[in-house]
């Protein structure tokens, strides 16, 4: 691996980790794009190496400092890993199976139907 991957890594993971501890966000938001513009990644190893840091206690120390401020809804945050373990099952065997094209597109028009909605439609 060259330094110059090294650096881009960490400046990927340092902005996701920055942005997932101040709004929520990070692998899909941040990751993805970022793997697959600044490394040249195909969108399924982009959106697997992120779900693959999902296995790790990354946000830990985040979810612990809003814990520490009563922001952390711990049963709501169980029913939604446990329903996420179901759908990240099947949403990765269907998207297994599109082409790289028809999921990077995909993938773009959910992230800009999200930003319209935040920018147009919030209250």
């Amino acid at each position: 691996m060259k330094m110059q991957e090294i650096l881009i890594l960490i400046a990927i993971g340092l902005a996701a980790g920055i942005l997932s501890g101040m709004f929520g966000i990070g692998g899909g938001v941040i990751m993805v794009p970022a793997l697959v513009y600044f490394l040249s990644m195909d969108q399924h190893s982009a959106q697997g190496t992120s779900i693959g840091l999902m296995l790790l206690p990354i946000g830990i120390l985040a979810a612990n400092n809003y814990y520490q401020q009563g922001n952390l809804n711990i049963k709501y945050g169980l029913i939604v890993a446990a329903a996420f373990v179901i759908g990240g099952y099947f949403g990765s065997k269907y998207s297994l199976g599109m082409s790289e094209i028809i999921l990077k597109k995909s993938f773009g028009v959910l992230m800009l139907g999200i930003a319209l909605k935040m920018i147009f439609f919030s209250k």
